[in-house]
């Protein structure tokens, strides 16, 4: 990562991390079909409706294995080999920690959440199974996303990677096996769900118990919490985990409007979400190795690379995803078919699919400079940002506009205004603050 030609090595990091992504999406779009296909609309939809519930509640904590995989990549880029295991351990501490927790609080609050969010009545019951039975997994979630946070670090995205396909596979059997044959519907696709996390968590944990060098997880000694790395994963990880958050939370407000209008409404939303996640993970899987590449680069402090990898990754993320979201617009007939067949609900999926997924790599314009600023131990100011451009217009938007003009297609357009405002903010930051902060490094170096 500190020397050599970027793109190349960039590219090597993004698209395992991005396809991991994927897969998973994959894998959840599994779920949402076999439950529409082989069950009924209304269980589509009492899966569908789920997703930014859940995305809410464990965002801040998948934050915090952002901010372990920026610490352990700062240390290896300074050679500090013995702050590396503390990090890991530290990591994994924390990563069963927030699982439990995240697993308890679930389970008491999951019919709550979704009658605040006004989730149809045809729905709830089923909702609120498939929700209790996907957090009794949140232990799993947290070590597979801290175990494959530290594999990143060093460069290492293909055996997260290998533990998702091995998982999902799975996990598709499963849902085939207990909707079709067990005729569990939407809580039968909870429960293959939660298998199949169990089964990466296994893989990813296995990896790193068996490592030769400095990223071995050895569980033959205790495992020590080091307060000062846990701070400094907090510092740099929370932001981003309240940021998600944020968005999680705009998201389920937005979630609650698309309610409003019915089973259909959230069954079709569910449907061509799926498209939105597939194209934006290819944002995201340069977005996250753009923090790593930067963070080592930071920290040996090269401010050219630095400079070179927000270029690249930027040019690379918006030209992959623009291109997923042409080949996703062109086949969005046989595309979404995949999900129903149901003309009603065909009809909003087309309108999400239009509206939102063709212009997904607008998402690139505050995520990737975002991420270079979280290499460089920023992370708070983009969050900020990424906060006031983007989710607090959406939630106005409801609040105030919505109620007026009861329109799906509008409620769907707030998606891409965000982006454009929020992708101005927080590029226009990173570009006037960079070297400021490349001179704080440098006399903190010297």
């Amino acid at each position: 990562m500190l020397n050599g030609p970027i793109l190349g090595k960039l590219s090597s990091l993004a698209l395992p991390i991005a396809l991991s992504s994927i897969l998973q999406q994959l894998f959840n779009s599994a779920d949402t079909a076999v439950a529409g296909k082989f069950a009924s609309s209304q269980a589509m939809a009492a899966v569908g409706s789920n997703a930014s519930v859940i995305n809410l509640i464990i965002t801040l904590f998948v934050g915090l294995s952002i901010g372990a995989n920026v610490v352990v990549a700062s240390f290896i880029g300074r050679n500090e080999h013995h702050r590396i295991r503390k990090a890991i351990n530290t990591s994994m501490i924390v990563a069963v920690a927030s699982g439990v927790f995240l697993a308890v609080f679930g389970m008491i609050v999951a019919p709550e959440i979704l009658k605040l969010i006004s989730c149809p009545p045809d729905v709830i019951g089923m909702a609120t199974q498939y929700l209790r039975i996907y957090f009794l997994g949140m232990p799993f979630v947290m070590i597979y996303n801290f175990g494959s946070a530290i594999l990143r670090a060093d460069g290492d995205s293909r055996r997260p990677l290998y533990a998702l396909i091995v998982a999902g596979i799975v996990n598709v059997f499963l849902n085939l096996y207990f909707v079709i044959v067990w005729h569990m519907a939407a809580a039968g696709v909870g429960l293959a769900t939660t298998i199949s996390n169990i089964i990466s968590s296994m893989m990813i944990l296995t990896f790193l118990l068996r490592e030769k060098g400095y990223l071995r997880l050895d569980l033959s000694k205790k495992l020590e919490f080091d307060k000062g790395i846990f701070r400094k994963m907090v510092a740099i990880g929370l932001p981003a985990g309240l940021q998600g958050a944020v968005f999680s939370l705009s998201n389920v407000v937005i979630q609650s409007a698309i309610n409003s209008f019915g089973s259909d409404a959230v069954a079709g939303s569910a449907a061509a979400q799926n498209f939105e996640f597939i194209c934006w993970f290819m944002i995201n899987g340069f977005g996250q190795a753009a923090t790593t590449f930067t963070s080592q680069n930071f920290a040996a402090g090269d401010r050219a690379r630095c400079r070179k990898i927000y270029i690249r990754a930027t040019m690379a993320g918006l030209s992959l995803t623009l291109a997923m979201s042409l080949i996703f617009f062109i086949g969005r007939y046989p595309f979404l078919h995949i999900f129903t067949s149901n003309d009603v609900v065909m009809k909003y999926a087309l309108t999400r699919l239009c509206v939102v997924a063709l212009f997904e790599l607008l998402t690139g314009t505050y995520e990737i400079p975002g991420a270079c600023l979280r290499g460089m131990g920023m992370s708070m100011i983009p969050a900020v940002e990424t906060l006031i451009g983007s989710c607090l217009l959406r939630i106005l938007f409801v609040v105030t506009i919505f109620p007026h003009h009861h329109s799906f297609t509008l409620l769907m357009a707030v998606y891409p205004m965000s982006w454009v405002i929020t992708g101005i903010i927080v590029t226009s930051t990173y570009l006037l603050t960079r070297e400021k902060i490349f001179e704080k490094m440098s006399k903190h170096i010297s």
